[in-house]
């Protein structure tokens, strides 16, 4: 029976909502194996000036535990 362990990761682009996700699953990986989806709770756009200027997310990374 596998094991699935979530965790959350607030990540932050000036690209993209995608960049963004792919900042979060770079993170991740520094100290995570096994990573096997990425959930994206919700987008946040920072706007100056009237023009956005970061992307954010709320990532919910998921990876297998034990074996």
């Amino acid at each position: 029976m596998a094991v699935v362990k979530v965790i959350e990761i607030l990540a932050e682009s000036e690209k993209s909502w995608e960049d963004a996700t792919k900042v979060a699953v770079a993170e991740a990986v520094r100290t995570v194996r096994n990573i096997k989806t990425v959930y994206i709770e919700n987008f946040q756009a920072i706007v100056e000036n009237d023009e956005v200027v970061r992307y954010r997310v709320d990532a919910k990374i998921s990876f297998l535990v034990g074996k």
